[in-house]
């Protein structure tokens, strides 16, 4: 079950998740029928889709260095605009895959640190060694995610640094021998784009499998 807070219900609980008390936060969301495991599930979709709109940005950015590479003619600044502006597109797109990712682990931790808890509320031992059976399946899925989603958005910050030396660079030698020295930079900067692409892939294929594994509340 993936939920989407209604705007009534966002307001009257945005001081409560400003002030930081994620505890009181979850026990109001628990209160209407929402449970942790619902929360945890929505952020994973959350961050899935900021990593999958992320990767666009990506490539679009490859693509307008690309195109600044191999200009041959017309406004060269505008050109290098275009570049500029989505090197900023890209900052705003990594932090909100990292904020995505911060909040399922807040999440996480909250849910199965009471789920061990209320293994100790059982009379059943049947029932008790069912749910540890299948609290430890799900906490490994949730690894699997949470450690897909860090490794591709470690591989962000390096990407970053590439593009924003580049757009510094043109900044103050923007002419058409500084451009044609980029070419050799072209070919790393398209290797580290691609592997990349390749990390969110299968971030967002562990995202999507997670989604697909939990049960419905």
């Amino acid at each position: 079950m993936v939920f989407r807070s209604p705007p009534a219900l966002a307001l009257v609980l945005g001081s409560v998740v400003i002030s930081g008390c994620a505890s009181t936060y979850y026990n109001a969301l628990e209160n209407i029928g929402i449970e942790k495991r619902d929360i945890l599930v929505n952020r994973v979709d959350s961050a899935r889709d900021a990593q999958a709109h992320a990767q666009e940005e990506f490539k679009d950015a490859l693509e307008q260095y690309r195109a600044l590479v191999n200009f041959d003619g017309g406004e060269l600044g505008k050109t290098y605009d275009r570049l500029s502006k989505q090197y900023e597109k890209l900052e705003g797109e990594a932090k909100l895959v990292k904020s995505r990712i911060d909040s399922i682990e807040n999440v996480g931790t909250a849910l199965f640190r009471e789920w061990r808890q209320e293994l100790n509320d059982y009379q059943s031992p049947d029932l008790r060694r069912r749910s540890e059976q299948q609290l430890r399946e799900t906490e490994q899925r949730y690894k699997q995610v949470l450690a897909a989603m860090n490794a591709a958005a470690a591989r962000m910050d390096p990407v970053l640094e590439l593009f924003e030396d580049q757009v510094l660079f043109l900044k103050h030698n923007l002419n058409a021998q500084a451009i044609a020295g980029l070419d050799t930079e072209l070919a790393q900067i398209k290797s580290r784009v691609d592997d990349l692409i390749r990390e969110m892939d299968k971030a967002i294929a562990e995202a999507e499998a997670f989604i697909a594994a939990m049960p419905a509340s």
